[in-house]
């Protein structure tokens, strides 16, 4: 396929356009920023007009494309501004989604994120391993921001039953230059409690993206993506119990096995996690 992949540009944008690359795809980088490539078209996603030609159409570059994957967006709560955070990715968005139904688009993958599901969990989650099946409880404006996404997609996709959006709600992504500095988090169960001491490899992520695009059928699905362990060397059923002893464990929890449950994105995308901090921190390389 041809595919335009907005922030193509930012950390787990590279990963993500090297994957769909690999794949066979022809992958066009729809960014701000970057340095200067075949792929890179620089784009600023609150312009609607410059989100709907550059799908639409470059001269010398493309004549439309197939699919989309939106990634682009400031990354995370704090780092700008409320309100910046939430006109700037609010309004992305929706420039992407609309823009994209009026090209005639038909597949959609993007960037939701973990923080709905009540990140930083100074309330307890509802249970443990958290899923996809209870309501999005975001607790800042950026999590808001992607609550309010994924209500859009259910909108646009009953409004056009042949439209597949699918929302990868991300977990903590790394590189492998990141793993480093995990075993200081064995030092206090606390320090990674926010995100119930998930993460997801930037590999994986691209591994998720290149899934959705291929299986996603009509409609809107959300899927958490984590990788399959958590970043701790403590069994993962002993962190619950002590951080969160008021919560109910509703599996069996294998030694250090994700309590950011990716069974939804294994059972219906086929998504299989391959790479762990572990092989690199504890095999030193």
């Amino acid at each position: 396929m041809k595919i335009a992949v907005t922030g193509g540009s930012g950390k787990l944008g590279r990963s993500v356009v090297r994957r769909l690359n690999d794949d066979g795809h022809q992958v066009l980088n729809l960014d701000r920023a970057g340095e200067r490539s075949p792929g890179l078209i620089l784009v600023n996603l609150t312009d609607y007009g410059q989100v709907a030609d550059a799908l639409l159409g470059i001269d010398d570059r493309h004549i439309g494309v197939d699919a989309v994957v939106h990634l682009g967006a400031i990354p995370a709560p704090g780092i700008v501004p409320d309100v910046a955070t939430f006109h700037n990715n609010m309004l992305s968005t929706y420039n992407v989604f609309q823009a994209a139904r009026r090209a005639g688009i038909k597949k959609l993958v993007y960037a939701s994120s973990e923080t709905v599901l009540g990140l930083p969990f100074d309330i307890d989650p509802p249970y443990i391993p958290v899923d996809e099946e209870y309501p999005a409880r975001p607790e800042s404006t950026y999590s808001l921001v992607k609550h309010l996404e994924e209500q859009m997609a259910i909108q646009l996709t009953r409004w056009d039953p042949r439209l597949s959006i699918t929302a990868l709600r991300f977990s903590n992504v790394m590189d492998p230059e990141d793993y480093a500095a995990f075993p200081a988090f064995d030092r206090d169960a606390r320090l990674r409690k926010w995100n119930l001491w998930g993460y997801i490899d930037g590999r994986d992520g691209a591994q998720a993206v290149s899934r959705a695009l291929e299986k996603a059928a009509p409609g809107f699905e959300t899927f958490i993506i984590a990788a399959a362990d958590t970043v701790m060397s403590r069994p993962s059923a002993e962190l619950a119990a002590e951080v969160f002893p008021g919560v109910r464990v509703v599996k069996e929890l294998h030694k250090r096995e994700t309590l950011l449950s990716i069974d939804k994105a294994r059972r219906m995308l086929g998504y299989a996690p391959e790479h762990s901090w572990r092989d690199h921190v504890e095999a030193g390389g």
